[in-house]
């Protein structure tokens, strides 16, 4: 898909505003509580957690990539995704995943506008929809693979952070070259590492707890996986922004942005930990 325009006439990202950091922290000390205890009481909570962050990155997606008829494709595309989000939390996992396929088939074909404009409303759901899924599946499969959901999720949630954490407190400190200036300014090499080392670290700790069943070396290379999960995750909604034409995904967090600026790495990180999820349970890292 050829870029916009608009990524080489946007001016730069701009940079971390220290004069709101405490409407941020109070933000958090309001969304992390309540994130963890759904994913701890699991069941309906989860699930309408997971379904009101598809339905707020919907209507976000459709504001950023359609002008001209965002609710339409805000609303196609986050039926799409609930199709698939409630089928995989009854355990239809094909049907889940042929929601989904048929759902970005449809959303662009009824979004309207230009072949372009059609490609991003199915494009949304392709990226909203196999973060979400994952969510579900890596929560919920505590009843059938041996009641470790629940942790599972909560590391992600832990090696996520930490990898945030880590790249911005290190990248501050060190700065260095760019890591991608085209795309996004302000993120340099040396926060990369620092991002890594701090999610392998916390997801080498996870061994400690016997609920994982990981020796040390799988637990942290799970943690690096999603490290580079959550880096990667930034840097390419660093880009649809950027083809988009916008500095934020939206205005719905106080200090933060959108909520898509918020889980744009926990969503290529859910990904990760949902498949290292799988392999452990097929024996891999014991």
């Amino acid at each position: 898909m050829a870029p916009s325009p608009k990524m080489t006439s946007l001016p730069p990202a701009k940079r971390f505003d220290w004069s709101n950091l405490g409407l941020r922290v109070a933000s958090a000390a309001v969304m992390v509580p309540a994130a963890l205890a759904a994913v701890w009481f699991g069941g309906w909570a989860y699930l309408v957690l997971v379904s009101v962050g598809v339905t707020l990155l919907s209507f976000e997606w459709g504001s950023m990539s359609a002008k001209a008829s965002p609710v339409r494709v805000s609303v196609l595309v986050m039926v799409a995704v609930l199709a698939g989000v409630f089928l995989m939390h009854h355990d239809r996992y094909v049907l889940a995943w042929a929601a989904v396929a048929v759902g970005a088939v449809a959303a662009a074909m009824l979004a309207g506008g230009a072949i372009e404009r059609r490609a991003d409303a199915g494009l949304g759901v392709l990226y909203i929809a196999p973060a979400a899924l994952a969510l579900v599946w890596l929560r919920d499969s505590n009843e059938t693979l041996s009641h470790q959901g629940a942790w599972w999720t909560l590391m992600l949630f832990a090696a996520t952070w930490m990898a945030d954490i880590g790249a911005f407190a290190v990248g501050s400190a060190l700065k260095g070259p760019k890591l991608w200036p085209r795309f996004s300014p302000n993120k340099t090499w040396s926060g990369f590492v620092g991002g890594l080392g701090a999610a392998t670290a916390v997801g080498a700790s996870m061994a400690a707890f016997s609920q994982f069943q990981l020796n040390t070396w799988a637990a942290g290379l799970i943690g690096l996986l999603v490290g580079l999960a959550t880096m990667g995750g930034d840097l390419w909604e660093s880009a649809l922004k950027r083809r988009f034409g916008v500095k934020d995904s939206g205005d719905l967090i106080p200090g933060h942005g959108g909520l898509l600026d918020r889980v744009d790495g926990l969503m290529f990180a859910a990904v990760a930990m949902a498949i290292a999820r799988l392999a452990n349970h097929w024996g891999w890292g014991h």
